[in-house]
């Protein structure tokens, strides 16, 4: 971090403006209040410090005034049953495509392993860990690497059978005039994903298969556009959080990713605007 430049778990004004909408209302309770219920830009930067840093919830230093690791945890979990990390997602992919930073022409899929520390739902034996417990994380990106949707399974879990599902999770994107977008050109993905069962499912849908065949030898080209997806799997995992899955409950990982995601496509937005 440069000399003068805020942490990143510090939430800036502009992303907060396009957060705080989003929140679900607060109950108030009238005959047992109970103790003031604490700032929710703090709480969010709480939950900003353990995705970036990893900490365990229960260490998460009080002297930075994020509240309690236990009060951290209830907001993430409460405010991702309510929607609010995949709405910000959908209003920062239809910035963009407002912007004319999203690139419909093709989409990009890939997924990368992670160690599950502590087993739970979506793990399983890892192949390329020593059978050790593990998850997926699947991503797709646009042309230009905006991660437009992701998934979490288990570590056994075949690639190609996710391809379907990430198309399907592609959101109804706005921005424009007309009707939203959601459906690419084209889809890009490795050998992992060559299963001509599966390219006939990708036609049904109006999009063009563009995959590797197995067997064929390297240089197909393919490369030259799929970097783009690795790179983004490459930010997802620069969140530590990430890293390593340490959540038993999936959906308080599949959270995390999420608001991960979103926080990409923010600073996507927050440099073209700067």
């Amino acid at each position: 971090m440069r000399k003068g430049e805020q942490p990143p778990w510090i939430v800036p004004d502009g992303l907060w403006e396009r957060i705080e909408p989003l929140l679900p209302p607060e109950q108030r309770r009238f005959r047992f209040p109970g103790r003031r219920r604490l700032d929710d830009r703090r709480v969010l930067c709480g939950i900003l410090f353990v995705l970036y840093t990893a900490i365990a919830w229960e260490f998460l230093p009080k002297e930075l005034g994020f509240g309690s690791g236990m009060t951290c945890w209830r907001r993430l979990r409460d405010w991702n049953d309510a929607g609010v990390w995949q709405e910000l997602h959908e209003v920062l992919l239809a910035e963009l495509r407002g912007a004319d930073l999203l690139d419909f022409s093709r989409a990009v899929i890939d997924a990368s392993h992670v160690r599950a520390m502590r087993g739970g739902p979506k793990t399983g034996p890892s192949p390329v860990d020593r059978a050790r417990s593990g998850s997926k994380h699947h991503v797709i990106t646009d042309a230009g690497g905006v991660p437009l949707a992701v998934s979490l399974t288990g570590g056994n879990r075949n690639d190609v059978t996710q391809l379907m599902p990430l198309i399907q999770a592609i959101p109804p994107v706005r921005g424009k005039p007309g009707r939203p977008r959601s459906r690419p050109g084209r889809i890009l993905a490795d050998r992992g994903y060559d299963h001509d069962k599966y390219r006939r499912l990708v036609w049904a849908k109006g999009i063009k298969p563009v995959i590797a065949r197995r067997g064929t030898t390297h240089g197909t080209g393919l490369g030259a556009q799929r970097w783009v997806v690795e790179q983004t799997i490459a930010l997802l995992h620069g969140f530590r959080r990430l890293r390593v899955r340490w959540e038993i409950r999936d959906d308080i990982h599949e959270a995390f990713m999420t608001l991960a995601c979103a926080i990409i496509c923010w600073r996507r937005l927050h440099n073209s605007l700067s």
